[in-house]
């Protein structure tokens, strides 16, 4: 299967295609992540974390991620330009409860100025069908606790928090997330 044609553009995004990303866009991927975290987080996580994140070293982790043999799948949104628009990881389930067969949504990131256009739906749309399509019959993720926005565009894709929280640190402070679920699998035919 070639994985790197790109999609066609679904109906509610027009002109936004998804496609596998490759090393080549490692640089724009950081941007899009580092642009994200300033953007969706400020106010949740200490803003001297936030500032010092720093696109060259995000760069450089994206391309060793990706170049990691069995690594996670990351996907890519652009722009009928070809400008990356989003980006979004996912692989299968990490945390130790996880049952077999459940897939993982590590991240998923759109450009500050293409929020509200139908870039994350676009990649959400293509991580699931592509989780489904390699056997995957359930999916989560992790959220802030506080990013309301997020978890309200996880749920209208039908994601819940199963009520799971863990914190991690951000310089100084202790960050609450609540984890989402959902089924990838289909309904029974009637």
């Amino acid at each position: 299967m070639d994985r790197v044609t790109p999609r066609p553009d679904p109906a509610y995004a027009p002109g936004v295609r998804t496609r596998d990303m490759t090393v080549d866009d490692c640089a724009a991927v950081a941007d899009i992540r580092v642009r994200g975290w300033r953007r969706a987080y400020a106010g949740l996580i200490p803003q001297a974390y936030l500032d010092a994140m720093d696109v060259g070293e995000d760069a450089e982790r994206r391309r060793a991620y990706l170049m990691a043999e069995g690594g996670p799948v990351n996907l890519v949104a652009e722009a009928p330009d070809t400008t990356l628009t989003g980006w979004a990881c996912y692989g299968p389930r990490r945390d130790e409860s996880a049952r077999p067969g459940s897939a993982e949504l590590y991240a998923l990131y759109v450009h500050p100025d293409r929020i509200g256009t139908g870039t994350g739906r676009a990649l959400l749309t293509e991580v699931i069908a592509r989780a489904r399509a390699e056997g995957f019959d359930g999916m989560s993720l992790w959220v802030l606790k506080d990013n309301t926005r997020a978890r309200r565009f996880y749920e209208q894709a039908r994601f819940r928090p199963d009520g799971a929280e863990e914190t991690f640190e951000a310089g100084d402070a202790m960050v609450p997330e609540v984890r989402y679920v959902r089924t990838l699998t289909q309904p029974a035919a009637a």
